[in-house]
């Protein structure tokens, strides 16, 4: 692979890398959403909110249409719904392992 493409990796997951961003696709699943329930959920400022739909949108994960005045997002095709999975899964498996090791310790602590 080329360093571009790599580099081209490295923007895809810096654009996942911010909380609101991961939250905004979690809500995003259940099916297109407008701005102001996505507000309502997540409970930032709205200027927060639209900068980080404005990140997703550039980087082609989500759309946005507008319908009279309420702006709707949606998951731009189901392999992010795949990826968020797939995150899940890891980081399950992740914790569970530091929940082990937690045990583990507790244990060996007396």
């Amino acid at each position: 692979m080329t360093v571009a493409l790599y580099q081209a990796k490295a923007e895809f997951f810096r654009m996942l890398g911010h909380p609101v961003r991961i939250r905004v696709l979690e809500l995003l699943q259940a099916g297109p959403t407008p701005v102001r329930c996505l507000l309502a959920e997540l409970g930032v400022e709205p200027s927060s909110l639209s900068q980080q739909l404005a990140v997703l949108r550039r980087s082609g994960i989500v759309t946005a249409t507008r319908e009279g005045s309420t702006v709707v997002y949606a998951l731009a095709g189901g392999d992010v719904t795949d990826l968020l999975r797939a995150a899940r899964r890891i980081l399950t498996g992740l914790l569970a392992d530091r929940d082990v090791l937690l045990a583990e310790l507790r244990a060996a602590g007396d």
